[in-house]
């Protein structure tokens, strides 16, 4: 099984400093769409994996993020895509959980729901701790300069074997080329 696992602000979505609040507020970084439906053509199992503290913070609750969700996969379905599981933590980080990235909870169930080691698995992101969570996971790190991937990349400290796109599109032509 090939599986890639996404996260959403600043890598499907664009991002917010505080965090996306409504469906309104959710857009897709343009060709992170069409770049979802190319690896669900490509024979990719599509996850996200993604830390969610405006739940902890009450910023929003269970039922807008669910609706913004919906609203994300069904723009992902319009351009011929599919996300076949969504993992979060509505855990702030004084909650000390194990869920939240940089910790690999959510990628510990990610391994165990699909039966899947995740030594051959692309996780991308565009922050220091989701590259961190993929690299404490045994998972290929993969930071996109979208959202805040140029200040990771300049901050440095990548964990080693990064791989660098300028965005999801070009990670799916990376990934489709080794599929030829």
């Amino acid at each position: 099984m090939k599986l890639i696992i996404l996260d959403q602000n600043g890598v499907i979505n664009q991002g917010s400093d505080t965090c996306i609040k409504t469906p309104d507020e959710w857009k897709p970084i343009p060709g992170s769409l069409q770049a979802i439906a190319r690896l669900t053509h490509a024979g990719y199992r599509v996850v996200t994996a993604t830390n969610q503290s405006g739940i902890g913070r009450s910023l929003i609750d269970m039922t807008t993020f669910n609706a913004i969700n919906d609203k994300m996969i069904r723009a992902v379905q319009q351009a011929g895509g599919r996300i076949d599981s969504l993992f979060f933590c509505p855990h702030t980080q004084h909650d000390k959980c194990t869920c939240r990235k940089p910790g690999i909870g959510m990628f510990r169930e990610i391994r165990q729901r699909y039966g899947i080691e995740l030594s051959q698995v692309p996780a991308v992101g565009d922050s220091l701790r989701d590259l961190q969570a993929a690299a404490k996971a045994g998972a290929i790190p993969v930071l996109v300069l979208t959202g805040k991937g140029r200040t990771t990349q300049i901050s440095g400290d990548l964990p080693a074997g990064t791989q660098i796109y300028p965005n999801l599109a070009a990670v799916a032509d990376h990934l489709e080329m080794q599929v030829l």
